[in-house]
């Protein structure tokens, strides 16, 4: 008996002690939990649904991906639907950006434990300048979204009334910023693909939510391109760059399919195009049928959807930085330069490894999880898994039609993958491995490569 208090007062006195990603790993999927049980109430749905799909829901909305394994807009209720709405403005602000929002609102203070796990939230360098950037993260978002649900609203109320039109702006709104893909109706977009407001502001949401919340605010700050530091300057490039080709490929690849553009006026395949264009990065909103693409089209959007959106931003993927700094990697090896350049700027190795060990450690559980999908969906082109797998990954939510059609074991995986998605690979790996420091400088060992 004096041995059993003696080593409960030891555990209250040496509590588990969790790293910052360890903490934000559990965080998360207490959030994931809380969305399950919630939208598992009657209340919350009005057809049947197993506790499977509650949980596939909940991550896939807290993961800001849009993969649903039932119809949202007739499966739930109104209830239901807002618990969705909550875990995709929870799940693209952060988990604890919105902790933190919620005890600066109380006028609380933040402590220094409390910085650092916002600062690897984030990704900031540094704890410095973190509260300024969760309040002006706050102030952005919500202004950014009641600006795009009066543009909805005007589309929406006389076609649907006031009531449900408002309420659809304000759902589609908030899934798009977040760069969630939830949407209200069966066929996603597709009724509004020729439609220039809708295709204009629901873009805008989703592309303005997927650059990144640090561009977002240095841009605020700098007012003038030559004070922008050089990761908004590489984002804003880069962005522009894949977005535009993207536009021209899908344009190209789709033209004459006349199950998706084929059939389309010249203006609805501009929009159309432009929407597929820069949705496959981020946010997993669909103009046309995404079962009938062509598979030189799909292929491009699973390199996109991989590639992802901006690091600290609502999006998922490798990040486009990170693909940005593999690509000059490659152009300055081939040159035979030994410092990767970017704008005039040396990047540093630190983040050369860190852009390889993110690239690596995604492509290895991508294809772990191929290898499981594979298996237990025998029935089901390979292009089909792999396009779901990555589209889980980069938390995109484009589906040519495997969503509905899971097993449970598929639906775990990919619940899995989403998660994944979010965290981030280095997240998760350092959550699981236990970091040292070696002191020791081993000789130089020769190994042939290529």
């Amino acid at each position: 008996m004096a041995l059993h208090v003696k080593n409960r007062s030891r555990f209250l006195q040496n509590p588990i002690k969790l790293s910052p990603p360890q903490f934000l790993a559990t965080l998360f999927l207490f959030l994931i939990f809380i969305g399950t049980c919630l939208l598992k109430l009657p209340v919350a749905h009005e057809q049947s649904l197993s506790w499977v799909d509650a949980f596939f829901i909940a991550t896939s909305a807290s993961t800001v991906t849009g993969l649903a394994t039932v119809d949202p807009g007739t499966t739930f209720t109104i209830f239901g639907e807002v618990v969705i709405l909550f875990l995709i403005q929870i799940g693209g602000l952060g988990v604890m950006s919105f902790a933190s929002l919620v005890v600066i609102m109380m006028g609380r203070k933040i402590s220094v434990k409390q910085r650092v796990l916002m600062q690897e939230a984030l990704n900031q360098p540094s704890i410095g300048g973190v509260i300024r950037l969760v309040r002006n993260l706050f102030v952005f978002s919500i202004s950014i979204q009641l600006l795009a649900v009066f543009f909805l609203s005007l589309r929406w109320v006389p076609e649907l009334g006031a009531a449900k039109g408002i309420y659809y702006s304000v759902f589609h709104a908030i899934s798009a910023y977040n760069n969630a893909g939830f949407a209200l109706w069966s066929d996603g977009l597709m009724g509004y693909v020729g439609d220039p407001l809708v295709n204009i502001v629901i873009s805008f949401l989703f592309i303005t939510g997927g650059i990144g919340f640090t561009v977002l605010v240095d841009l605020w700050v700098s007012r003038k391109w030559k004070n922008l530091s050089l990761h908004s300057k590489v984002m804003i490039y880069a962005t522009f760059i894949i977005n535009v080709l993207a536009i021209l490929l899908v344009f190209l690849f789709e033209f004459n399919n006349p199950k998706t553009l084929g059939m389309l006026s010249g203006t609805e395949k501009f929009w159309a195009s432009y929407f597929q264009g820069v949705s496959p990065r981020t946010a997993g909103f669909n103009s046309i049928d995404m079962t009938a693409i062509n598979p030189d089209t799909s292929l491009l959007m699973i390199l996109l959807m991989f590639v992802g959106a901006g690091s600290t931003s609502t999006g998922g993927g490798v990040k486009l930085t990170t693909f940005v700094v593999i690509l000059f990697t490659v152009a300055a090896f081939l040159k035979g330069k030994e410092d990767t350049v970017v704008m005039k700027r040396t990047i540093r190795n630190a983040v050369v490894y860190r852009a390889l060990a993110i690239t690596t450690i995604s492509i290895l559980f991508i294809f772990a999880a191929l290898f499981v999908l594979t298996y237990v969906q025998k029935d089901v082109s390979f292009m089909v898994i792999l396009f779901e797998v990555v589209s889980a990954f980069g938390t995109v939510g484009l589906t040519m039609g495997l969503t509905f059609d899971l097993t449970m074991i598929g639906k775990i995986v990919i619940c899995a993958v989403m998660i994944f998605g979010k965290l981030g690979p280095l997240t998760l790996a350092f959550s699981l491995a236990k970091q040292t420091r070696d002191n020791i400088r081993y000789p130089d060992g020769e190994v042939f490569t290529g």
